[in-house]
């Protein structure tokens, strides 16, 4: 545990971080180690690691999750929350500016044709998104086969309640070959279900008031509780659900809209969830700017909580827990699964878009750069936005 003293010093290193960290969960967990673990030492790397391997198989944002555990772990609930909240803050306060800017655009009819290069980029970093996953997580016939019957599934059945049933049946078909993985000493499980149970009250209660009142900002924040609690894999499996959700089932802003938000997320620090705010702020457009902002906090906290209540929730009892070889068979199908859906939603998102040469070729141009240089994505998108201007 740090000292009270200590506390100031690890959230202004946190917010520094939520303003430098670039990239996604893999290279937020770079900068972590090279911050936390090499410069101040409030961890090791091993416990690093660790504690970001439990992250991985706990629904919800994973570089979040895991910066969030690391101030459980040196400063109890309390530090936890700050940390979280410090992290978010920027990329929240960035996402919800460029959603009401967006829309006083769109309310004084002025022309999106600056973004019309960024969209397509977009569907490139998505579909890179897919292959990062696919490459580094299925390893096994079985896991090829799970990967491709979840793109197809998710493609044909392009509905919010469709996902989690995906998710769920990969990591069950993968759980039955526990018995190829080496067994381990079983450690005893105590289990605390105080946090479990916040994370579950709230989920109903939300529920409950949202159907209830038909209030929106509540019911923003019951929808985007419920996918931060059902998301594997990190920002890019979270596109998806939200697309399929708040596009195409609920109507709430446009493709176009999306995909340029979506662009402009992967251009900023922080963590990629902050998206959401972005949408929240969107769907309560109509409500003015005050509302607007209601919506991006509504949809923020929404996403964010719920991996915070179930790491707060596994990390009492993970040493127990990981010796069992069922929960370890069963990440293989998990993000197996996972793949597939990013997969599936790299096309969903390039089928609005005109089908031109000109949208192909700056979607694999995307892919491209991203897999054989290192440019950045932000730097991309940057010159995509550069020419937008330029050419419009």
């Amino acid at each position: 545990m740090l000292e009270r003293k200590a506390y100031t010093l690890f959230l202004r290193d946190v917010f520094l971080l939520a303003l430098t960290t670039f990239g996604g969960a893999q290279a937020h967990i770079a900068h972590f180690h090279k911050v936390l673990v090499a410069r101040r030492g409030y961890l090791s790397e091993e416990e690093l690691m660790e504690l970001n391997s439990l992250c991985q198989i706990i629904p919800g944002p994973t570089s979040t999750q895991t910066l969030t555990a690391i101030g459980f772990r040196l400063g109890g609930p309390n530090l936890a929350y700050l940390t979280l909240l410090i992290w978010m803050l920027p990329a929240v306060t960035f996402m919800t500016t460029a959603a009401i800017l967006m829309s006083d655009i769109q309310e004084k009819s002025w022309s999106l044709q600056f973004t019309r290069f960024i969209q397509p980029m977009a569907v490139g970093i998505v579909a890179y998104g897919a292959y990062r996953i696919s490459m580094r997580t299925v390893k096994s016939k079985t896991g090829i086969v799970l990967m491709i019957l979840a793109a197809v599934f998710s493609y044909l059945y392009q509905t919010p309640f469709v996902f989690p049933a995906i998710l769920l049946c990969g990591g069950l078909a993968t759980a039955l070959k526990y018995k190829s993985l080496p067994r381990n000493h079983h450690e005893k499980i105590v289990i605390s279900w105080s946090n479990f149970a916040l994370w579950a009250g709230v989920l109903i209660m939300a529920a409950s008031l949202g159907g209830l009142t038909g209030f929106l900002p509540i019911r923003i924040f019951e929808n985007f509780y419920r996918n931060g609690s059902l998301i594997f894999g990190g920002g890019q499996v979270l596109t998806p659900l939200l697309y399929t959700e708040f596009v195409e089932y609920k109507g709430y802003l446009t493709s176009n809209e999306f995909l340029s938000g979506y662009a402009v997320a992967q251009a900023l620090p922080g963590p990629v969830f902050s998206f959401s705010s972005y949408i929240g702020s969107l769907a309560m457009r109509e409500y003015g700017t005050g509302g607007e902002i209601v919506g991006a906090l509504m949809a923020a906290f929404g996403i964010f909580l719920p991996g915070t209540f179930l790491i707060f929730f596994v990390i009492r009892f993970w040493e127990g827990l990981k010796s069992y070889r069922v929960v370890r068979a069963s990440l293989e199908g998990i993000t197996a699964a996972s793949a597939g859906l990013v997969i599936a939603a790299a096309v969903i998102m390039f089928q609005p878009l005109e089908n031109s040469l000109l949208n192909i070729a700056f979607t694999a141009g995307t892919f491209l750069l991203l897999a054989f240089t290192r440019i950045p994505s932000p730097v991309i998108i940057a010159l995509g936005l550069l020419l937008g201007f330029v050419l419009k």
